[in-house]
């Protein structure tokens, strides 16, 4: 009886979880103007790393999401809202939302920055309407939170993704099955 009623809570969650996921991010969707400020932020914070304005100074185009939340007990999900900037302007808006059921606990909220430095790459990730970590293509991504330095001499990869800024401590940090979705703003 206890595993029963164990295994409907954990639905019951991941069922709300996805209900929030899917009908309250139109209410938190943020204006273009809004996301636009958040990146520039997001953007100055992450320039102060050590090692970061190597690797923006090889960019082709640097997608940035300056506030993700994430949380999840044992069924997880996040959100955030984000732009694409290609020469320094913002070209298009778009949406990072995952889902995860596994181990995890707890909440945080990160900053995202994806920097593309190969220009196919950028080119096929800007033709699609929705693109999938892990299916439509990889991330190499990088963790700062401790050390706050990165190198660009070991790292070759045509997408670069950073997580940087979290705000709370959440284990299993990953980019993996997060999907980026264009989004129509004014």
């Amino acid at each position: 009886m206890a595993a029963i009623a164990s295994a409907q809570r954990l639905v019951a969650m991941f069922a709300t979880l996805i209900a929030l996921t899917v009908f309250a991010s139109p209410a938190l969707a943020a204006s273009a103007a809004e996301i636009d400020a958040d990146v520039a932020r997001a953007l100055d914070a992450f320039q102060k790393i050590e090692g970061a304005p190597a690797f923006l100074g090889i960019a082709r185009g640097v997608l940035v999401f300056p506030k993700v939340y994430k949380a999840g007990i044992g069924v997880g999900g996040e959100y955030g809202e984000g732009a694409l900037r290609v020469g320094g302007k913002t070209v298009d808006y778009y949406s990072t939302a995952a889902a995860s059921i596994g181990f995890q606990l707890g909440a945080q909220s990160k900053s995202i920055v994806v920097i593309f430095t190969d220009e196919a790459a950028l080119a096929k990730f800007r033709a699609s309407e929705g693109w999938k970590v892990g299916v439509d293509g990889s991330v190499a991504l990088i963790d700062i939170g401790v050390g706050k330095t990165v190198d660009t001499n070991n790292i070759e990869d045509p997408v670069i993704g950073f997580v940087f800024g979290q705000k709370g401590l959440m284990y299993n940090l990953t980019l993996e099955g997060s999907k980026f979705t264009k989004l129509k703003k004014n």
